[in-house]
């Protein structure tokens, strides 16, 4: 515990010099947390005997990223050509004797999908007006909710949510994520709307629902991750963030958190 809250402590001085003056300082610390993510995803699919491309799929994920982050009115055809891109290796690859051609297709698009496309929505989080502040009450939230959930699941959890996907994941856990996520929401709405630059633009009400989605869905971006290191027979997707285990690992609830957060106050707030 000890070593995951070093950290995360220092990972808050290196990410909020970024988050609050955002451009190419946001994007190479997202960028690496996305890229990073991507390249750990294909070798957990490897350590299984796939084979989804190594260099389109990290690749892909960077150009992608750079392009929502950057270029956003040229991202969507980019990231169709990424996708048609890997189906051509892919056709090679089958004619090269590859009998999973198709299977490692699939493996590949959906790292395009979920970890660049979908992964880019940081970016359009932190692109809103006073976006910065935005993606703190987000990210924040989730970020108490993820914490209450390992506090408390550690202490008193006892009933399974999903125990072949995630043994130690509990509903003493969730409940505890959903209550430590909706208090964040209505506190963090209530300090940067007094204290910050989202003055008069979020009630505690919206603060709440914030809060709330931050607890309850992006669990499940977590549990997609486990099924996938299940599946793999891996336990980390790699050790490169001490006591957090690898990029994937860290990013797996904020992928959902990011999307979810970005609608939400796109939709009823702005």
């Amino acid at each position: 515990m000890r070593r995951r809250t070093v950290t995360a402590l220092l990972l808050a001085v290196i990410g909020l010099p970024a988050i609050i003056f955002g451009g190419i300082l946001y994007y190479l610390l997202m960028g690496t947390f996305l890229i990073g993510a991507a390249w750990e995803y294909v070798n957990l699919f490897r350590a299984v005997k796939h084979e989804p491309q190594m260099h389109i799929t990290v690749g892909g994920v960077a150009i992608i990223t750079v392009m929502r982050a950057f270029f956003p009115q040229y991202a969507l055809p980019v990231f169709e050509a990424m996708i048609l891109v890997a189906l051509t290796y892919h056709l090679f690859d089958y004619e090269r004797g590859s009998d999973q051609a198709a299977l490692d297709f699939s493996i590949t698009v959906t790292a395009l999908v979920y970890i660049g496309w979908i992964g880019s929505y940081f970016f359009d989080l932190r692109n809103l007006h006073d976006g910065g502040w935005w993606f703190m009450l987000v990210m924040m939230s989730l970020w108490l909710a993820d914490s209450g959930a390992y506090s408390i699941g550690v202490a008193y959890g006892k009933h399974k949510i999903a125990p072949r996907l995630s043994p130690k994941k509990s509903w003493e856990g969730y409940i505890a994520s959903v209550v430590t996520g909706t208090v964040g929401g209505v506190f963090f709405a209530y300090a940067f709307s007094t204290y910050g630059g989202l003055t008069g633009d979020v009630t505690l009400l919206q603060g709440a629902l914030i809060g709330f989605l931050m607890g309850a869905l992006p669990t499940l971006g977590d549990l997609g991750e486990s099924m996938i290191k299940r599946q793999s027979g891996i336990k980390d997707s790699s050790d490169i963030i001490p006591g957090h285990g690898g990029f994937f690992d860290r990013i797996d609830s904020w992928l959902w958190g990011a999307m979810i957060g970005y609608y939400f106050i796109h939709w009823f707030i702005l």
